[in-house]
């Protein structure tokens, strides 16, 4: 017999931790290969833990709800195989790895130091996971006092609850008459408190008196919700928005498109959109303007070398996701059309991988699929800027031809970039909105479709 451990792996640079969402399994579960024990979440993806091997489950290190590190231990595995030395984790965090990012990309330690974070140890026989373990380290519970604390969690587990309770009744027997803030909230990670709030924390004065009717429902916010609400009210907080607008005549790109589309699909098995067309100029402006690819680090500019490119895609739930175009500008269009086809059809179905919507330089959204025809989108931090796309509309405008001007029917997008103020000022804003509409103006209606 072997006993295998289960860990939560790593899931992409810059995940560093996991929400249980739902343990699937029990204690005493017979279990196949690749089988699901666990549900986890990230920042907005969903994902498995499975069965690395068949087996009985001996042990389950987690709850529901719980947030753990990249290598934490999360449930015990037995099997027939031969036995293997239990006594490191599989996957613990790869420090030098991380150390390596933070050096390729000259990002301050000071502003992330959860990246380079040891895996601490604490004297006692008891299982604690990382959050435990965090507690206790900061509000400097002795191993003694430790053992004073009788977990209420599975097999008597020590929670964050158990401990949070016996840090206020600390408090309160040391003769305090209010107990101090707790460690909750500083030790949490940003995913879990997010999780736990029901409401947004405004200050009293502020509060707007909301009355309700018996026919008003009231609906609670689900988890990826709460996370995008989150991080869009942190972006307006970072960066001071500025929008500007541009309109691009699309007719010769609309005319070779319905040319050539039938043909595209029959030959590539994939539909020919006008999103790899628009991403494509919008590589080529970056490369012009590569100070636009960029994103602010501790009072730094943190220029990058990789045109990543984040893609807004609606979910059938409501909710919004940001898959990533990795390496854009290396792409011709018959990728750009393969990658963004694939990557949004696994959006709407949940399949994305947690590394796939992380690492983006940029951003765009399309708001012509909901027939908008502008709009002032809301940066993508850490990005410095995201491009929003209207729909195409006919309308009359004004051509200039060798005979003089004259009056047709133009197929028209209303192009707007929001951008970051701390970094990029108007002018560069501007420049490189325009050169976005000249490299779709200037397109080649000769290439090959």
């Amino acid at each position: 017999m072997a006993s295998i451990q289960i860990v939560l792996p790593a899931m992409g640079e810059g995940i560093i931790e996991a929400t249980i969402t739902q343990i699937l399994k029990s204690v005493g579960a017979s279990v196949e290969q690749d089988e699901t024990i666990f549900e986890i979440a990230t920042d907005k993806v969903d994902s498995e833990i499975t069965a690395p091997e068949s087996g009985v489950i001996t042990e389950i290190l987690v709850q529901e709800g719980d947030v753990v590190k990249i290598g934490s231990l999360l449930a015990m595995l037995q099997t027939e195989g031969e036995e293997e030395d239990t006594n490191q984790m599989a996957a613990v965090i790869e420090i030098p790895k991380i150390e390596s990012i933070i050096h390729q990309h000259s990002i301050n330690k000071d502003v992330v130091p959860e990246l380079v974070e040891k895996v601490e140890t604490f004297s006692s026989d008891r299982f604690l996971s990382p959050l435990v373990r965090n507690i206790l380290k900061q509000e400097k519970i002795s191993a003694s006092e430790l053992e004073t604390i009788k977990g209420t969690g599975l097999n008597e587990r020590i929670t964050k609850d158990d401990i949070l309770s016996f840090v206020q009744n600390r408090t309160k027997n040391n003769g305090f008459s209010k107990p101090t803030e707790s460690v909750h909230a500083n030790t949490l990670s940003k995913s879990e408190n997010n999780l736990n709030k029901t409401e947004l924390s405004v200050p009293k004065a502020n509060e707007t008196k909301i009355v309700s009717t018996t026919e008003d429902e009231l609906i609670d916010m689900d988890r990826m919700r709460k996370l995008i609400a989150e991080h869009m009210v942190h972006s307006i907080q970072t960066a001071p928005h500025v929008t500007s607008f541009v309109e691009a005549d699309l007719t010769p790109i609309v005319n070779w498109r319905n040319k050539y589309k039938d043909a595209f699909e029959k030959r590539e098995g994939e539909k020919l959109t006008f999103m790899p067309i628009i991403v494509e100029a919008m590589t080529k402006a970056i490369k012009d303007f590569p100070m636009i690819n960029v994103s602010v680090v501790d009072q730094k500019i943190l220029k990058r070398k990789r045109i990543n490119i984040g893609m807004a895609a609606a979910l059938p739930s409501g909710n919004l996701i940001v898959p990533v175009i990795k390496n854009a500008d290396e792409k011709n269009l018959v990728g750009l059309a393969k990658t963004i086809n694939d990557l949004a059809a696994r959006a709407r179905n949940n399949k994305l991988q947690p590394d796939e919507i992380q690492g983006s330089t940029i951003t765009i959204t399309n708001l012509g699929t909901f027939g908008n025809i502008a709009g002032t989108p809301i940066i993508n931090q850490p990005n410095v800027a995201i491009l929003a796309v209207g729909a195409i509309v006919k309308k009359p405008a004004v051509i200039e031809t060798p005979e003089g001007d004259t009056i047709g029917i133009r197929h028209k997008m209303i192009l707007s970039l929001a951008y970051d103020h701390r970094v990029v000022d108007g002018a560069l804003g501007g420049l490189f909105l325009k050169r976005v509409a000249d490299y779709l103006e200037q397109f080649d209606t000769n290439r090959p479709g």
